[in-house]
């Protein structure tokens, strides 16, 4: 059997033996919204849990969140049709009183041709657009949560007479599921706010698909209810992101919502686990960087027994991804080592990755196909391969009929046991 799996911007072909057992672990499929600018104007039109812009009082200033390319997000598509509706409702407003902030969160802050692959020129004429910069954008201070986590947000962002995000809503290994204030709190916040939210992810509750009780999601929405955010978009995209449904309204009530038809997509039962997974990120921008891929590799371990093995396809063009993690991987010989200094260091972000990564690698047996160079891989603790020939060494070397999992979406897709 052949399988054709995403990888980067294109794909990757491998012949399964016969000797296994194969399934494919697919995302369940939806209508998809053909027609994108009559499913923006419904939303518009009846926002869950807010006001439609038309009862808003008129704003000098609009700031306008959206993600940057790691996302999939449907950007360009979105931000003209908002800003049509911005100037039919608000007839004074121009383009130079509109700024648009690309939600780097801790990544590193887009230069001005990484700007406008985001929001070219022709989908936001005349608008100011930025690049949020955890550790260096001015901030503004909203306090704290009621777990201590200090909000600071982009303060172009955060003065802003209307504040608005534009997002996506997808599995999360801890925050339960992206979206709603998360492009706020997150992606416009300063590294203290992302890291002492993201400290709170080993919490028992904190995993992936998980929302009630989960201190992560729950510190995310009351920094959003401290920042002011009277309208969100948010979209759920299919295996092949296409959107399926588009939200809009207050940010809790839009995720919650987007948060149930994404795990009607992408929680998938697994009443057995398998020897053996391939698992793809799910091409571009899902596998843009190692940083990103992990969230994969995590999500494929849920579907393999314990000392199995896991072969994470990610093409990776923009290498690593973070340099504080790769700075802090790179001095240990071992996962092992790495989880242990993590602990009695206490959280840092960057370094939690190397963490996350562990827990995979020291539990099951992993390899790598990436467009990266291997020595650098093996600072990460992977191994990397020729994919063909590891399935096909770990089939042969396999005593009986091996179970295979293929997973195209192994980013997004999660798996449970019913």
């Amino acid at each position: 059997m052949e399988t054709t799996l995403k990888y980067g911007q294109g794909h990757l072909t491998l012949s399964l033996p016969e000797k296994a057992g194969i399934s494919v672990l697919q995302p369940s499929s939806l209508p998809v919204l053909e027609n994108l600018e009559e499913a923006f104007g419904r939303a518009m039109d009846t926002p869950l849990g807010g006001v439609p812009l038309e009862a808003m009082a008129t704003p000098r200033t609009v700031a306008i969140a959206v993600p940057d390319e790691t996302r999939p997000a449907p950007v360009r598509t979105l931000l003209p049709l908002l800003l049509k509706r911005l100037y039919r409702v608000f007839t004074d407003l121009r383009p130079d009183d509109i700024t648009i902030v690309v939600a780097a969160g801790l990544h590193p802050p887009l230069d001005e041709a990484g700007l406008r692959r985001v929001a070219p020129e022709a989908v936001a004429p005349g608008c100011r657009i930025i690049s949020h910069d955890a550790l260096h954008s001015p901030m503004k201070d909203f306090g704290r949560t009621s777990r201590n986590t200090p909000v600071l947000t982009n303060a172009c962002f955060a003065g802003a007479d209307l504040r608005i995000l534009i997002g996506n809503i997808d599995p999360h290994q801890f925050v339960g599921f992206t979206g709603g204030a998360k492009v706020a709190v997150i992606g416009c916040g300063s590294s203290r706010t992302i890291e002492a939210n993201h400290a709170l992810m080993f919490h028992d509750r904190a995993k992936v698909a998980n929302i009630e009780g989960n201190p992560v999601r729950m510190d995310i929405d009351e920094a959003g209810r401290m920042i002011g955010i009277p309208l969100i978009i948010n979209v759920v995209l299919d295996g092949d992101k296409r959107p399926v449904q588009l939200l809009a309204g207050e940010p809790v009530a839009v995720y919650q919502a987007g948060a149930a038809t994404c795990a009607a997509i992408y929680g998938v039962a697994v009443p057995e686990k398998f020897d053996i997974a391939i698992a793809s990120c799910g091409g571009h921008p899902k596998d843009i960087t190692l940083y990103q891929a992990q969230k994969g590799l995590a999500h494929a371990a849920q579907a393999v027994k314990p000392g199995g093995k896991i072969l994470l396809l990610a093409a990776c063009p923009q290498g690593v991804g973070d340099d504080v993690y790769f700075e802090y991987v790179s001095r240990f010989p071992a996962p092992e080592a790495a989880m242990e200094d993590f602990k009695r260091m206490g959280f840092k972000m960057g370094a939690h990755k190397s963490f996350l990564f562990g827990r995979t690698l020291v539990a099951f047996d992993v390899a790598i196909a990436a467009d990266m160079d291997p020595a650098v891989l093996q600072k990460c603790h992977l191994r990397a391969c020729d994919p063909q020939k590891m399935v096909e060494r770990w089939v042969a070397d396999f005593t009986g009929k091996p179970s295979l999992a293929v997973i195209p979406n192994a980013n997004t897709t999660y798996f449970y046991q019913p």
